[in-house]
């Protein structure tokens, strides 16, 4: 019964050090729930064509419009093929990044921490990379058999690989270090912008704009079929990563206090890396490089909301997605017809509020 209540305080202690917050994060959560609803409208209906979003959907809910003469194949196309799996697409990518930046941040006890830490965006970037510039070459009969599930396959693969040497580098007789971690994941992430930089410059120009318009990040590609592919992956992980919220909550107290209070630390670690190693992966492997929503997300949270993992993980899923998919928009009609990079948007957005964070901790605004 002691050790119930002791873990129960545990659970708690973040929200308590600083006040209780749960109402409000109760409510942000209920807001942030109306904002998603907000923006998957909102991107549903922006584009360069005119189709109506709306009227499709009407048309399918409640049947044909006689007189109706935009109720036409060419809207049905636009909305259910195209648009619509590039927010499911940009839903699932936004809550996984945020909610990845968020697991990092409280494993790492640093609010400036980030997914890419880890060197797993690196490795997935390697792995998609050697895919477009060896693909009709040395890969030849690996595209020509997974076709177009090669690029976000050897992105996951890359990701993958990059967290099972991660984490046989940072283990030590059963026992994994945070701190080396850290330093490995620097150095796995360096050594892939290495090799990757090596596959750049054998690239022709052809492969050179791909990939320069791959590394900046889109959602353009959204298919049913990419969905189909990582979808499975990003759910669970973002299905298992709320587990984790009264672990990451007495990990706050420190590693060995977290033991005491009888959370599985070493546990907690490798589940954690693994979920966001999945989650990150299998978002690289279809959008390429978005920076910034990591960082910026949870860490705006924390200061509405507080350090409460329990209600820090959902938020963050939900504010992510209702960031990426606002981005998305933007990046859609801001050059309409044509189309910028999302990582382009989230970058002039993320970058100044990072700065802003930087020197809110120095002291230097109060802010």
């Amino acid at each position: 019964m002691a050790d119930q209540s002791i873990a129960g305080v545990a659970g708690g202690m973040a929200t308590a050090v600083e006040g209780d917050r749960s109402a409000r994060a109760r409510l942000v959560i209920l807001l942030l729930c109306l904002a998603l609803g907000v923006s998957i409208f909102l991107s549903l209906t922006s584009g360069a064509s005119d189709a109506s979003a709306v009227g499709v959907i009407g048309d399918w809910l409640f049947g044909s419009v006689p007189g109706d003469a935009a109720l036409n194949a060419r809207d049905q196309l636009i909305v259910w093929d195209i648009r619509m799996p590039r927010v499911l697409l940009g839903v699932l990518i936004g809550a996984a990044l945020a909610v990845s930046g968020a697991v990092m941040q409280g494993l790492f006890r640093n609010p400036l921490a980030d997914p890419g830490l880890i060197g797993v965006s690196a490795g997935s970037s390697l792995g998609a990379v050697a895919v477009i510039v060896l693909g009709a070459t040395v890969l030849a009969p690996v595209t020509a058999l997974l076709g177009t599930l090669a690029l976000p396959l050897a992105a996951f693969v890359g990701g993958l690989a990059t967290t099972l040497v991660l984490c046989q580098v940072a283990t030590r007789r059963g026992q994994t270090s945070v701190a080396t971690m850290l330093l490995a994941g620097i150095a796995l992430a360096a050594l892939a912008m290495a090799l990757t930089g090596i596959l750049i410059f054998m690239a022709d120009d052809r492969q050179l704009r791909d990939l320069t318009f791959w590394q900046l990040g889109s959602l353009a590609g959204a298919t049913w079929q990419k969905i189909g592919s990582v979808g499975p992956v990003i759910g669970l992980a973002l299905a298992a990563m709320p587990f984790l919220a009264r672990g990451l909550n007495a990990l706050a107290l420190g590693e060995a206090t977290a033991g005491h209070l009888g959370i599985p630390v070493q546990r907690l670690k490798y589940t954690a890396i693994v979920g966001v190693s999945a989650a990150v992966g299998a978002s690289v492997a279809v959008s390429g490089g978005i920076g910034f929503v990591g960082i910026v997300v949870p860490h705006l949270l924390r200061l509405l909301i507080g350090p409460d993992n329990r209600y820090l993980l959902p938020a963050s899923a939900l504010l992510g997605a209702s960031l990426l998919l606002l981005a998305d928009a933007v990046a859609r009609t801001i050059v309409a017809p044509a189309e910028l990079p999302i990582g382009i948007v989230t970058a002039i957005a993320g970058a100044p509020f990072f700065l802003w964070i930087l020197l809110r901790k120095r002291g230097i605004v109060d802010l």
